[in-house]
């Protein structure tokens, strides 16, 4: 009987790894002529400006309600994807953002949709990272809209407001060619991780919805689908209004599963691969999350027999009095340039994944209990250890469910993970290196191969946590996009059918 063809979810992750064979002819050089604004630009429309509830404390508006909204959709915002810093690169200004992004090319936009409010008339507008301020695209009601393309899903029922966000494709795809299309949706998960914990600093809830009919959004935000695309949508519930306190709702539904695809030339694929993961016009509200969701498995996917196992059972990071400390780590947060070798202790990486993996353990401080992720079962962990006082190098399987590493080999990787990471000093130099994987095969069986957005925003959301436990700490982090997909398992000895999402490295700074 014949093998069945891959998914072009499988297609594509097996086009797009890099090899050590190959990747020197495939490389080319960039076209700094043709380089990406990462910004869009409006020429009319009614802008409403931001900055002044930015610049003040919470304090200033206790008894002004209207400046008291205002201020905290403005947090909300900068927190999430403000503009942060402006770095001189090569005679031009480089905008550094709240949430990291390969390259620093900045795929993401945001849109914000309004029901209609006593202050935010309905519509949809772009927010303006540079000016910190709400620019009017469509001024109509596309509440209705919204809710039909996202198949009446409940939590837009109640809530005002919304963010929808959206992929440039060329921004990334300049870069980094048909791989951008990993950079995009692990960039996008950063950004979901900031709105996530900026929401917690201001009293709104998002809700994550990945199952939407991608033309109806894509039609109600007048964009080019060919240039952009909408990729995630997250209704945001106002906790300071007693009857947005809702239920979740599903998060990630399936579309088709492609196998009859045609020879794709290298620079189409990515698009083409788009194409293929939306969910058409004409889709019923009947869809549901599949029941491997609604099951979830109390135990923990890997449990190699004769490992030793370490408890990382951890005292939470503390995060300030109202989140203060948080905002200000989303705020000065950056990528590590350099690590100086030096150990950690175990005491930080328990403490790191804890906040990246336990939220239960953070509702005393003000989080939600339950964070919300496509599917985070899909998701496994594990972790290279070059650096942890008391804890032998090697390669661990983090066991969330049971917070426990399960060591599955021994060895100090420093050289390998040099190699690993495209020759890279961070991978050498990090104390440990935190890997997202999956397996796509199963995944794709479970949601088609739409399921390729929701593993990596899913692996990003978990890298951003990351990211602001270190920095919370005063650890350097750094994540990684670029590394031999293949090696990477041979090397580690991690389970041949989890492919490799997203690397994390955390370490000390030079």
């Amino acid at each position: 009987m014949p093998e069945l063809r891959q998914s072009i979810a499988q297609h594509y992750h097996e086009r797009t790894k890099y090899d050590p064979q190959t990747i020197a002819s495939k490389s080319k050089g960039l076209n700094w002529s043709k380089q990406p604004v990462p910004f869009k630009e409006y020429k009319i429309g009614s802008t409403f400006d931001l900055r002044p509830y930015i610049q003040e404390k919470a304090e200033a508006f206790v008894d002004k309600p209207d400046a008291q909204w205002w201020h905290r959709l403005s947090r909300l915002l900068f927190c999430s994807y403000g503009l942060t810093a402006k770095m001189p690169s090569m005679g031009n200004t480089v905008y550094l953002r709240a949430a990291p992004s390969a390259g620093g090319l900045y795929p993401a936009e945001m849109y914000v949709v309004s029901r209609g409010t006593a202050l935010l008339p309905p519509g949809v507008y772009n927010y303006q990272c540079r000016t910190h301020s709400l620019i009017a695209c469509w001024e109509s009601d596309a509440w209705q809209k919204l809710q039909e393309a996202c198949l009446w899903h409940p939590t837009l029922q109640k809530t005002q407001l919304g963010i929808i966000i959206t992929a440039v494709f060329y921004r990334s795809a300049w870069r980094y060619e048909d791989r951008a299309y990993r950079r995009i949706f692990l960039d996008t998960g950063h950004l979901l991780g900031n709105i996530e914990l900026a929401g917690a600093m201001t009293q709104y809830r998002p809700h994550l919805i990945g199952g939407f009919v991608d033309e109806a959004v894509n039609e109600l935000l007048y964009i080019d689908s060919q240039q952009e695309g909408a990729i995630a949508v997250i209704p945001l519930a106002d906790l300071l209004d007693i009857k947005q306190n809702i239920l979740t709702g599903p998060t990630a539904l399936p579309s088709a599963t492609e196998t009859n695809y045609p020879d794709i030339p290298d620079g189409k694929l990515l698009k083409y691969f788009h194409d293929c993961t939306q969910i058409p016009p004409g889709t019923t509200g009947k869809l549901t999350s599949p029941e491997v969701k609604q099951e979830k498995s109390l135990e923990d996917k890997y449990n190699f027999p004769f490992c030793e196992k370490i408890s990382t059972v951890s005292q939470p990071i503390q995060w300030g009095e109202k989140l203060d400390g948080l905002e200000v780590t989303i705020l000065k947060r950056r990528s590590t340039r350099a690590y100086s070798g030096d150990d950690l202790t175990f005491d930080e990486l328990k403490a790191l994944l804890d906040f990246s993996y336990q939220p239960q353990h953070y509702v005393d401080q003000g989080f939600d209990h339950s964070t919300d992720y496509f599917d985070l079962n899909l998701i496994e962990t594990f972790i290279a250890v070059s650096g942890v006082e008391g804890v032998e190098a090697g390669c661990y399987y983090y066991a969330p469910k049971a917070q426990q590493l399960r060591q599955i080999r021994f060895k100090n990787f420093r050289k390998e993970l040099h190699f690993l990471c495209l020759g890279q000093e961070l991978g050498r130099d990090a104390a440990a290196v935190v890997f997202h994987t999956a397996d796509l095969k199963s995944a794709v069986a479970q949601y088609g191969d739409r399921v390729y957005r929701y593993l990596h925003m899913d692996a990003g959301h978990l890298g951003q946590r990351l990211n602001l436990a270190a920095i919370r700490l005063g650890l350097g982090v750094s994540g990684i996009g670029g590394f031999f997909d293949d090696k990477v398992n041979e090397v580690l000895g991690i389970p041949a059918d989890e492919v490799v999402l997203y690397m994390t490295t955390l370490g000390r700074p030079r």
